[in-house]
């Protein structure tokens, strides 16, 4: 992590960026097991963690300066809540995982042009100095 307050944003942005990283491998991983019997749909646990870590009183810079990057990592967990439709145990359904697949790599992208924005405003910043 970069140890500056000024990349407190940037920051939480590469955690989530690697929360977002992990679940498209995860997701990858539920789609190549579609017809794995037994084989259980993994999913990955970060939003409420960082909710959990930008929750409290002030601003939202104040927020983020305060946040515990050390412990704010993504989480995998196996889904035994989902249904299993079929008579092998497997719970992945095809569709739903090429949705989320797609969700998650706009959701990625959108972090990755969220930090550059933010090393611009930086870079901008250090320019007029």
């Amino acid at each position: 992590m970069i140890g500056s307050n000024a990349f407190n944003y940037i920051n939480v942005l590469k955690k989530a960026a690697d929360a977002s990283w992990k679940r498209n491998e995860v997701i990858s991983n539920n789609i190549a097991n579609v017809d794995t019997p037994g084989y259980k749909r993994k999913d990955v646990q970060f939003e409420s963690y960082l909710m959990g870590a930008l929750t409290g009183d002030g601003s939202l810079d104040k927020r983020v300066a305060n946040a515990r990057m050390d412990t704010l990592d993504a989480q995998v967990y196996t889904d035994y809540a989902n249904l299993s439709y079929r008579l092998d145990g497997n719970n992945v359904n095809i569709d739903t995982e090429s949705a989320n697949l797609a969700e998650n790599q706009i959701r990625y992208y959108a972090l990755m042009d969220s930090m550059t924005q933010e090393f611009n405003r930086l870079k901008m910043v250090l320019q007029n100095k």
